[in-house]
């Protein structure tokens, strides 16, 4: 897709009351989003992600910074059991926004263990552990949306 039309989609996400648009085409993945938490007040980010393919890994390209993000192939190297979502929704670590994580790294885990929450259409979602076992990284931050079947963490069984 063409800088112009990503431009003409952040116009439309600015002009409206909407906090985020997602277009998927042949194989790419386009989400203009409004993030007050990350950059400035009225600025939106762009992320473009494109088909993955054998060995390389999916490319994130952020317009407003032109910046890539890694973190699939920091979550390829580390060895453990993930942990993904199964529904597409947004990811807290808390129950409350002034309440302490469920988990913390390093933290060890036991089948049944409260993880984290997927909010999908205001419904709270309680991911519980599959596994026992200990959390050797969180891969998503705190409230950002997340794919389903994308991982959340992952534990090492044996730690």
């Amino acid at each position: 897709m063409r800088n112009s039309r990503i431009l003409e989609l952040v116009k439309i996400l600015e002009s409206h009351d909407i906090g985020e648009i997602e277009i998927s085409r042949w194989g790419f993945k386009i989400r203009v989003a409004k993030s007050p938490g990350k950059i400035s007040e009225g600025e939106t980010t762009t992320v473009i992600q494109g088909p993955s393919q054998k060995n390389l890994p999916n490319r994130f390209v952020e317009v407003a910074g032109i910046s890539e993000d890694r973190t699939a192939v920091e979550t390829n190297t580390v060895k453990g059991v993930e942990i993904k979502s199964p529904i597409v929704g947004t990811f807290y670590q808390a129950p409350a926004p002034d309440a302490e994580p469920y988990v913390k790294l390093d933290d060890h885990i036991t089948i049944g263990q409260p993880l984290c929450i997927i909010e999908a259409m205001k419904i709270m979602n309680v991911i519980e552990s599959e596994v026992a076992g200990k959390l050797i990284k969180i891969a998503v931050e705190n409230a950002r949306p997340v794919e389903y079947n994308q991982t959340l963490f992952i534990i090492d069984p044996t730690g």
